[in-house]
C-alpha cells in the first residue's frame, strides 16, 4: 500500500504557504488526516477546515481535547495524537524536522517512518530534511517552494524602540512575563502566548493583538511551529534556552524557524535582538536570510514494536536500539521514566501479570506530566490510577470528581491560574480515553468547562497585568486622527473613548496616578484633547453658580464644592486681596478669566458680608478728623487694636468722636478697642486669611475652635495671631478679648494693692481652675501667692447676714455688680460712662480704669480701681481631706496683688503691662505710681492742704447716647 501511494516532501522556509498547500490537497480528497506539532496549531487548522467544510465532518483530536462528529472525514490531530491503521486518502504531517528534536522526535520519526496515506502522503517542513528523507524514504518526492517574502536582518534595538507590530520571544516564563510588563510600561502592552496555554487562552491573546488593542507579542519559541500572525518584526531576547536536561545555544535553523513568523503573506518582515541577547553574529543573520543551513543528520527513534509480556519487557524493547544508519535512540522520555518507577511498586507488579495490564500500564504511563512537579509526585498519581482502572475498569465518579472540584477555581494570580490548567489538564487527557471514566461525554464537557473558565480567567489575569487597555485604545484613536469622545462624570471622573482616564478636579486635569512612562504622556495628551469643550461647559456653569456652592479654606484657597479652583493672594489693602485661579493651559484664556472673575465677586461679597460694619466705618463721610483717622486704622487692624498700641490716640479722642465711633459698633475696651460683631467665628476665619496675606506669611494659622473662652497659647505663633484670632494671651492660655473684658469689669472692685483672692464668678467667667486662673492672672501681670488654710464650712443660712458683715467692705452696698452684660452693644455701653467722666472725675479716688489709661498713668500707677485682676477662690477648691479623722480640711488659695515694678515705669511706658497703661497727661493726683487700693489710705510725707477746683462747665448731653442721662448721677461733688 505504501508503493501505490505518492510521497511529497514539501520543504522550505517559513511563509512559504505548506500548511495551506497541505489543507488544499487533502480537501481534495474523500477522507485525511494532518497531524500537526501543537495543540494551538492544530486547532488554527481545525477552525479554518471547519469554516470551509462545516464542524459535521472535521475531527479535532489532541491529548486534551476530542471532538469527533458521527460522518468525520478529515481528521485534524497532534502528531502524539493521530490515530493509526485508519487508511484515509491522504495523510500529511507538519514540521517534519521535529524528527531530530530531543524530546519529541522519536513520534515524528515514527509517523515519516510508518504512517501513510492510501492515495497521498505529505511531509511538510524545513529544506535541512532533504537528505534524511530521501534516505529513510527512498520513494518520496521533493517540492521546493520559496518565501513569498523577503526577511532582512536589522540589527539590535531596546525594546523601547520596537517598531509596533512586533513580536519578542523569551524561551522561559519569567522572561516572558518581564519583557512584557516592561512593554505595558512604555507602549501601553503586549499579548502573551506560550505553548503551556489552553487553545482557549492562546486565541483570546492572539485576539488583542490580531485586532490592534495592543501593538507587540510577547511569545515563547511556540510562535515557531506555524501560528500565523500579523508580525513585521521579530526579536529575540536570548539566543539559548533550556532544553530540558541543560542550557544550550539555539541553532540557526531554529532561529529561522522563529525569524522567519516575520511577514506574512507578500509583506516583508525583519529580524534582530534585544534585552539581554547579544548581536546576531553576522554569518548567523546571512544563514537565515538565504536560508542555507546544516542539514540534519540523526534523526531521534524510539522501538514501536514494544513486547507487553511484562513490565521489564516492555521496558526493555523500549531501550533497544535502532538498526539502521541516521537512526538514534531517544532519550529517555517521561513515560519511559514513569513506567521504570511504577515497575518498581510490589502492587503495580501484581496487577501487571498479563499482556492486557501490561498493555493498560502503558497507556497509563503515557499521560503527560503536565503539572511538572515532580517524578515520585507523577508516578504516584499513575499508580492510583492506574489501580482504579485494573481494578473496576474505569476511574471512579466520586473520587475524579473531588479531584476536579479542587481545581475548579478562578481566584488567584497569573501563576495560580497557570498551576491549575495544568492539572486540569491531566484529567482532561484522563476523560478524553475511550473507556476510562463512566460517563465519557460528562466528564469531557466537565473537565473542557473547567478548562475554559480557567482559561479566560487566566486571559483576563494576563490582560490586566500585561495590556493597558485604554493606553491601547487611545493611541490607536490618536494615530488615526479622529476626534476622541470624553466623559465627565458628577463626581469627576474622566473617561475617553470608555477608558477611565483620571479625574478632572474644578479646571485641572489629574491623570491616573497609576500611569507612568509613555502611558502618562498618552493619558495626558489624549485627555486634554478630548475636554477642551468641557472646560468651557464647566467655566459657564461655575459662573452661574451661587455663592453658597463656593467656599475659601482657612489657608486661603478658593473651593467650588470639594474642588479647588484657586487661592487668594495680598492685594493693595487687607481687604482687597486678589485672586490667582487654577486652570490648566490647555483650557484657554477665556476660561481663566471667566473664572477669575467669579472668584473675585465671590470673595469681594463676602468680605462686604462679613466685615459690613468694618467697611461702613470706612465710608462714613459724617467721621471726620481725629475719627477718621481712627477709623482708618480700625480697617487696617480688621476691626482689632490692641489698646496699648493705641493708646495715645484713643487719649486725643473726644467723646464726640468716641460716640461717633460707637455708633459703628466700636468698642473701648480697657486691652483691646475692638467690634465685636467681628469676633464672631466666620468674620474671625476670614480676618486670618487676610492677615496672613498681608503679612505674607508661607503657612496660615488656623483659627480657633468656635465658643471657647480660653485656649493654649501658640508659642510658635506668628506675633499678633492671637490678636487676629481674638483672644490675648496671658500665660499658658489666651482669653478671648470680650470675656477679659467682662473679667476685667469684675476686677475694679477688687484691692489689687492690699490682695484679693479670686471669686466664684471669675473662675466661671472664664472656665478655668483655680490653677489655671492664676496661671493667666500672672499673665496680665498679677502676682498670685499660693498659700494653704483651713477649710471654713458654709454657715447657716440664717447667719449669712452677719458672716458678710465680718468681711467688712462686701456687703450688697460695697460690691459692683460683676454679672456681664447681655450682649456687646450692652457692654460697649457700659463703657460711655468712665469715658464720659474723663473730664469731670475728682481726685476723691473715684477714676476708672479706663480714665486712668486715657489719662497716661505709668503702668505702676495703674490703681486696682483701674485694672484689678484677682478672683476669691471657692470653698471647695484646692480642699482635700485629711487622713486622721477629726482634724480640719485645708483648701489652697492665691492671693492676687498688682505685679507691676516702679523701676521699669519709663521703659514700660505705653506697653501692655495691666488693665491701663500710660502717665496721665495732667501729671495730677495718682501719679505716684502706686495703685490705689479701695482699702488703704496713701501714707503722705507731711501735711497737705486740700480744696475743690472751680466746678468745669459741663459738656452737652449726646442725645444718641442712652447713657448719657446717666452721667450726673455719676459726678462726685
Amino acid at each position: 500500500m505504501a508503493g501505490q501511494a505518492r510521497i511529497t516532501a514539501v520543504l522550505g522556509p517559513t511563509n512559504t504557504g505548506k500548511t495551506h498547500y497541505a489543507i488544499e490537497r487533502m480537501l481534495g480528497y474523500r477522507t485525511g488526516v494532518i497531524g500537526l506539532p501543537l495543540r494551538l496549531l492544530a486547532r488554527e487548522v481545525y477552525d479554518k477546515i471547519v469554516a470551509i467544510r462545516g464542524p459535521s465532518v472535521v475531527a479535532l483530536v489532541t491529548g486534551e481535547e476530542r471532538i469527533v462528529p458521527p460522518r468525520t472525514q478529515y481528521w485534524v490531530c497532534t502528531v502524539e495524537a493521530m490515530p493509526e491503521g485508519m487508511g484515509t486518502d491522504f495523510l500529511a504531517i507538519d514540521e517534519i524536522q521535529l524528527c531530530a528534536d530531543p524530546e519529541r522526535g522519536h513520534v515524528f520519526t515514527d509517523r515519516l517512518l510508518r504512517s501513510r496515506g492510501t492515495n497521498e502522503t505529505l511531509f511538510l517542513g524545513s529544506d535541512t530534511m532533504r537528505g534524511k528523507i530521501a534516505e529513510q524514504v527512498p520513494e518520496a518526492q521533493f517540492m521546493r517552494r520559496e518565501r513569498m517574502s523577503h526577511l532582512m536582518h536589522s540589527g539590535s534595538k531596546k525594546i523601547s524602540r520596537m517598531p509596533p507590530r512586533s513580536a519578542i520571544v523569551g524561551f522561559s516564563v519569567d522572561n516572558v512575563y518581564a519583557i512584557a510588563e516592561l512593554i505595558r510600561r512604555q507602549k501601553g502592552g503586549a499579548a502573551v502566548v506560550m505553548g503551556a496555554l489552553s487553545p482557549r487562552t492562546r486565541n483570546a491573546q492572539v485576539a488583542l493583538y490580531q485586532n490592534g488593542d495592543v501593538d507587540y507579542l510577547v511569545a515563547t519559541d511556540a510562535i515557531g511551529m506555524g501560528l500565523n500572525l500579523d508580525i513585521n518584526h521579530v526579536a529575540f531576547s536570548a539566543l539559548s534556552k533550556f532544553d530540558g536536561r541543560r542550557m544550550r545555544e539555539l541553532q540557526p535553523n531554529e532561529l529561522a524557524q522563529i525569524a522567519g513568523r516575520a511577514g506574512r503573506g507578500m509583506a516583508d518582515g525583519t529580524f534582530g535582538t534585544t534585552g539581554q541577547a547579544p548581536p546576531l553574529d553576522e554569518g548567523v543573520a546571512e544563514a537565515i536570510m538565504e536560508h542555507r543551513f546544516t542539514p540534519i543528520r540523526h534523526l531521534q527513534w524510539r522501538n514501536p514494536s514494544l513486547n507487553f509480556a511484562t513490565p521489564e519487557a516492555l521496558i526493555a524493547s523500549l531501550e533497544l536500539p535502532p538498526q539502521e544508519q541516521g537512526l538514534v535512540r531517544a532519550r529517555e522520555a517521561d513515560d519511559l521514566t514513569a513506567l521504570r518507577s511504577l515497575s518498581l511498586d510490589d502492587e503495580v507488579r501484581a496487577r501487571a501479570s498479563n499482556v492486557e495490564a501490561v498493555r493498560l500500564l502503558w497507556d497509563v504511563c503515557r499521560i503527560p506530566d503536565f503539572r511538572g512537579i515532580s517524578h515520585a509526585e507523577h508516578a504516584s498519581l499513575l499508580s492510583q490510577i492506574y489501580a482504579y482502572l485494573h481494578q473496576s475498569g474505569r476511574v471512579p465518579d466520586d473520587w475524579l470528581a473531588r479531584q476536579i472540584r479542587r481545581i475548579d477555581r478562578t481566584d488567584g494570580d497569573i501563576d495560580a491560574l497557570s498551576k491549575r490548567l495544568a492539572f486540569i489538564r491531566t484529567w482532561t487527557y484522563v476523560a478524553q480515553r475511550r473507556g476510562w471514566v463512566g460517563d465519557e461525554s460528562h466528564w469531557r464537557d466537565e473537565t473542557r468547562a473547567v478548562e475554559d473558565r480557567l482559561s479566560d480567567a487566566l486571559h483576563e489575569r494576563l490582560t490586566q497585568r500585561f495590556v493597558d487597555r485604554r493606553t491601547s485604545v487611545l493611541l490607536r484613536r490618536l494615530k488615526q486622527k479622529e476626534a476622541l469622545l470624553a466623559e465627565v462624570s458628577d463626581t469627576g471622573e474622566v473617561t475617553v473613548e470608555g477608558e477611565f482616564v483620571g479625574r478632572l478636579e474644578g479646571f485641572r486635569f489629574r491623570q491616573d496616578a497609576q500611569a507612568s512612562g509613555e502611558e502618562a504622556k498618552t493619558l495626558n495628551r489624549a485627555a486634554l484633547s478630548a475636554l477642551a469643550p468641557h472646560f468651557h461647559l464647566r467655566a459657564d456653569r461655575f459662573y452661574n453658580a451661587p455663592d453658597t456652592e463656593i467656599d475659601f479654606t482657612e489657608q486661603g484657597g478658593l473651593m467650588w464644592g470639594e474642588q479647588a479652583v484657586g487661592k487668594m493672594v495680598a492685594g493693595p489693602e487687607p481687604l482687597k486681596p486678589g485672586v490667582q485661579v487654577f486652570v490648566d493651559d490647555e483650557a484657554g484664556p477665556d476660561v481663566a478669566q471667566k473664572v477669575q472673575r467669579r472668584l473675585q465677586h465671590f470673595i469681594d461679597r463676602k468680605i462686604a458680608a462679613l466685615f459690613e460694619p468694618l467697611i461702613g466705618m470706612s465710608r462714613d463721610e459724617a467721621l471726620t478728623g481725629l475719627a477718621r483717622g481712627f477709623a482708618f486704622q480700625m480697617v487696617e487692624g480688621l476691626g482689632i487694636l490692641p489698646r496699648a498700641q493705641v493708646a495715645n490716640e484713643v487719649k486725643q479722642l473726644d467723646q464726640d468722636a468716641r460716640g461717633a465711633l460707637r455708633k459703628h459698633g466700636v468698642r473701648f475696651g480697657q486691652f483691646t478697642i475692638f467690634m465685636p460683631l467681628l469676633l464672631k467665628p466666620a468674620p474671625t476665619r476670614l480676618r486670618l486669611v487676610l492677615w496672613s496675606l498681608s503679612k505674607g506669611l508661607q503657612e496660615f494659622p488656623e483659627a480657633p475652635p468656635p465658643g471657647l473662652v480660653t485656649v493654649p497659647t501658640d508659642k510658635d505663633a506668628p506675633d499678633g495671631y492671637a490678636t487676629m484670632a481674638g483672644y490675648r494671651a496671658a500665660g499658658e492660655r489666651s482669653i478671648r478679648i470680650d470675656m477679659l473684658e467682662r473679667l476685667a469689669d469684675m476686677l475694679r472692685a477688687e484691692d489689687s494693692r492690699g490682695g484679693f483672692e479670686a471669686k466664684a464668678d471669675m473662675l466661671s467667667i472664664t472656665g478655668m481652675t483655680l490653677e489655671q486662673f492664676a496661671d493667666l492672672m500672672q499673665g496680665l501681670g498679677y502676682k498670685a501667692e499660693k498659700g494653704e488654710r483651713e477649710k471654713v464650712k458654709p454657715a447657716p443660712a440664717a447667719e449669712a447676714p452677719a458672716a458678710d458683715a465680718a468681711q467688712g467692705g462686701s456687703g450688697p452696698s460695697d460690691k459692683v455688680d460683676s454679672t456681664p452684660p447681655s450682649d456687646p452693644a450692652a457692654e460697649d455701653a457700659a463703657q460711655v460712662v468712665p469715658d464720659k467722666l474723663e473730664d469731670e472725675q475728682t481726685t476723691a479716688g473715684q477714676t476708672t480704669e479706663e480714665v486712668l489709661a486715657e489719662a497716661g498713668a505709668a503702668p505702676e500707677n495703674v490703681e486696682a480701681s483701674a485694672e484689678a485682676t484677682a478672683a476669691e477662690t471657692g470653698a471647695d477648691t484646692g480642699a482635700e481631706a485629711t487622713e486622721e479623722a477629726g482634724e480640719p480640711e485645708t483648701e489652697v488659695f492665691y492671693t492676687f496683688t498688682w505685679g507691676a515694678q516702679r523701676q521699669n515705669r519709663n521703659q514700660n511706658r505705653g506697653q501692655a503691662r495691666g488693665p491701663a497703661k500710660g502717665k496721665r497727661e495732667d501729671g495730677g493726683k495718682g501719679g505716684k505710681g502706686k495703685p490705689r487700693g479701695k482699702g488703704k489710705p496713701r501714707r503722705d510725707d507731711g501735711p497737705k492742704s486740700f480744696q475743690s477746683r472751680p466746678p468745669k462747665k459741663e459738656k452737652a448731653i449726646d442725645p444718641d447716647n442712652p447713657f448719657a442721662a446717666a452721667l450726673k448721677g455719676l459726678k462726685t461733688d
